[in-house]
């Protein structure tokens, strides 16, 4: 902690100490600051909001190998996403989610305000193609009031569009190692009154490790219609086919010396998930005047997936179907410029699960084989959310933006499979759940603003830990709560050609959840106490060199944190005060992005990771990395029409051996260690090519 709070202070004098010669510099150019966020339904801008948001744009996907997120969102600062492949993932924010066993919960992702958040809490954006992607907004920590106030914060993706005008068709290959081949085809038509979107991808991938072949195809369509004057409709489908094979995690000794291995139990068992989803969503947005505004949409989520598992076979199913409706409100309040949204968003969704035996053991060499059923359960969650958000301008320096949301989430469960036993438990609420936020934000010079909050937030417990070993609902568990308070800094200097962005932030939880693990696919859920989430976020992008043939960006971001609990027992076992589990304390990423006039960009990015406490005890961590990626690139015209780009990239340039993703407090049955490892890809290559017809 003390290294840790160096760090923090030399930073923060260092940074003190430019804003009087980066003051002095005033230029009018557009900044990244400059850009207007969609997310919210108050629109504004990142420089003037009181939160830490990022922006992810098409150039920085573009920067990627384009097969999954992690490394774009692990240049964002506070932002932790493990991979253990590409269909097994862990999304944090400022440390909430750290502790989840394999997925990412605690933080809610939209695409185009349809949720892509279950309604139990779990998020899955992996499976979402980039291809299909414009732009990502990250808010962090309960700062979003209109999309339900949770503790990590929110994700919010948004669908390409065609440009302008145009009409376009495109194809793009990319080949890479371990069997990489990835294949998208994509068009688009625009015109005064209609845009429409289109993309199929099939992306393949052999995988480093044994048992990990992927397989996924994916269609995506998204369009805008101006239907009257003042009116737009919207539409939104993805559907997406999936069929992955599991590697699973690895003791200590098969990480170190055999990484390509899979986890021996799965390797027999071939164990793999199969799913096929379908989202879909429609939306209408109505200006009825200068002031008055309303969005408006319905949306729907079916997925069934398949998943052999050494201890089972589950087969489940989910349907959802919800809307969310806003009214916007612009106008002036005793001559202050005011603007105010109030809204609802509702989510009803029925997941129904078998659980079968696995006879893989009865004929080796077969992989899994479906037994007897012995579990159906059927799950309802609800849940609503009402919203209001204010934004004042006070003065023409000083914004002022307040919310309040309300949440109710139900839960009930159906045992279908004890027919005779009538086993069926009431609904259980956790009651209504109140979450304030406020936020001041001041401008203190030309493109230079300081902004405080202060905001709670939530986050319900999943079905699977609100359940006793009996199956019951245990209705005393509570929803984990927390208070963030937030400090920063956004201004751009020195004529625009360097941004700078720093947010210092306290979260503090109550009602701590933890899944206390009973066996190797069964969790319970208990409040354990209190966890403390503090920490600073920088990120700094210069302009170095812009001339009429070059342009020169490199960019330096990163997070200090202290996380630890505050107050935690489980049992006899009290781990009050120590770190964190599943989270670094340290993370940095410094890169540099080259372009030409003739076509040509050169991206670099090195990544810095410190070292993860791997279980409560503290007693072991994994080691810290660092991983340095590069993408080449060359645009090029064939003819006027007619555009083709040559690429190539490596990614892990310097072979480091390191864990990609750690299983949280892994436990080891009898004399079998505890897997706590996902290894990391060795350094491997791909390059595509890209050619696109231009309609015009």
């Amino acid at each position: 902690m003390e290294k840790n709070t160096s760090y923090l202070i030399s930073f923060l004098l260092l940074f003190i100490c430019t804003i009087p010669i980066f003051g002095q510099v005033q230029k009018d150019t557009t900044a990244l600051s400059e850009i207007i966020l969609q997310a919210s339904p108050i629109k504004t801008s990142i420089q003037n909001t009181a939160a830490s948001v990022s922006f992810i744009g098409r150039k920085d996907l573009n920067k990627s190998d384009g097969v999954i997120l992690t490394s774009v969102l692990n240049k964002i600062p506070g932002v932790y996403m493990q991979q253990g492949s590409l269909n097994t993932n862990r999304i944090t924010i400022r440390g909430i989610g750290a502790r989840s066993q394999y997925g990412t919960n605690k933080i809610k992702a939209y695409f185009e305000d349809i949720p892509l958040t279950s309604g139990e809490g779990e998020t899955v954006i992996e499976d979402i193609d980039l291809e299909s992607i414009a732009s990502i907004e990250i808010i962090k920590g309960p700062n979003s009031t209109s999309f339900g106030s949770g503790l990590g914060g929110v994700i919010h993706l948004f669908a390409r569009e065609t440009a302008f005008r145009e009409s376009f068709a495109k194809s793009v290959t990319t080949y890479g190692s371990f069997g990489l081949v990835k294949q998208s085809l994509s068009a688009g038509y625009s015109d005064a009154k209609s845009n429409l979107f289109s993309s199929y991808t099939h992306l393949q991938s052999e995988g480093f490790r044994a048992n990990s072949t992927y397989d996924r195809k994916s269609f995506n369509v998204h369009g805008k219609q101006k239907i009257t004057a003042k009116g737009n409709l919207t539409y939104l489908g993805i559907f997406t086919r999936l069929k992955a094979f599991i590697p699973s995690s690895l003791n200590e000794n098969d990480f170190t010396n055999h990484p390509e291995k899979a986890a021996t139990t799965w390797a027999a068992a071939k164990g793999n998930e199969s799913s096929d989803k379908f989202l879909m969503g429609i939306g209408y947005n109505h200006q009825f005047s200068k002031k008055w505004s309303a969005k408006t949409s319905v949306f729907a989520n079916f997925r069934k997936a398949n998943e052999d598992r050494p201890f089972d076979i589950l087969e489940e199913k989910i349907n959802s179907l919800g809307f969310r409706s806003t009214i916007n409100y612009k106008a002036n309040l005793f001559s202050l410029p005011f603007e105010a949204s109030v809204g609802t968003e509702f989510l009803s969704e029925k997941y129904d699960f078998s659980l079968f035996k696995n006879l893989y053991l009865l004929q080796p060499g077969q992989g899994s084989i479906t037994g007897a059923k012995f579990s159906a359960i059927t799950q309802k969650r609800n849940y609503i959310n009402y919203f209001l958000q204010i934004e004042l301008q006070l003065s023409k320096e000083l914004f002022l933006e307040s919310g309040l949301a309300l949440n109710t989430t139900k839960y009930s469960l159906e045992d279908v499979f004890q027919h005779n036993t009538l086993n069926q438990e009431p609904p259980y609420t956790f009651g209504n759940v109140w979450s304030p936020r406020i936020g001041l934000s001041y401008k203190i010079a030309k493109g230079a603003n300081i902004y405080s909050s202060i905001s709670k937030g939530f986050s319900a417990p999943l079905v699977a830990e609100t359940l006793t070993p009996e199956g019951q609902i245990n209705t005393s568990l509570k929803p984990e709560m927390g208070w963030n308070y937030e400090l920063g800094f956004k201004g751009n200097w020195l004529g625009n050609k360097l941004y700078t962005e720093i947010a210092l932030y306290s979260t503090q939880i109550t009602n701590l959840l933890v899944a206390r693990r009973t066996a190797e696919d069964q969790y319970v859920g208990i409040n354990a106490g209190e966890s403390s989430h503090v920490g600073t976020e920088f990120s700094v992008n210069y302009r170095l060199l812009k001339t009429a043939k070059w342009q020169v960006t490199p960019y330096f971001s990163g997070t200090v944190n202290n996380f630890k609990f505050k107050d935690f027992v489980d049992g006899n076992a009290d781990y009050s005060g120590n770190r964190l589990t599943g989270v670094p304390n340290v993370q940095w990423n410094l890169g540099v992005d080259l372009n030409t006039e003739s076509g040509f960009s050169l991206n670099t990015s090195f990544r810095s990771v410190g070292k993860i406490p791997m279980n409560d005890t503290n007693s072991k961590y994994s080691d810290g990395y660092k991983l340095l990626d590069i993408k080449a690139a060359y645009t090029f015209k064939i003819q006027k029409f007619l555009k083709a780009e040559l690429s190539t990239g490596i990614n892990n340039v310097t072979n480091t051996h390191y864990a990609a993703s750690i299983l949280p407090n892994a436990v080891g049955f009898g004399s079998v260690p505890p897997r706590y490892y996902y290894p990391g890809n060795p350094r491997n290559f791909y390059g595509g090519i890209a050619v696109s017809y231009v309609f015009l």
